[in-house]
């Protein structure tokens, strides 16, 4: 895959999971309340450059323990 490729679809790919996370989770956290509202869009834009940073750490490991959990053996 190229590099350009994969940066966008972390890209892609964080900002996604952080709106998804940070609303669920402040929704259990607080409930579906006019404060959960307006604080959600504040949560998932701190949450998504963390994201995108710690997929840079996770990514190749997570694709280095599946590679070695689905290798064949002979």
């Amino acid at each position: 895959m190229k590099r350009k490729t994969l940066i966008l679809a972390q890209l892609l790919i964080t900002f996604m999971m952080a709106v998804l996370m940070s609303g669920t989770m402040s929704l259990i956290a607080i409930g579906p309340t006019e404060e959960w509202l307006a604080n959600w869009p504040r949560q998932a834009l701190v949450a998504w450059p963390i994201a995108f940073i710690f997929t840079q750490v996770v990514t190749p490991l997570a694709f280095a323990v599946a590679n070695r959990a689905t290798v064949e053996k002979a």
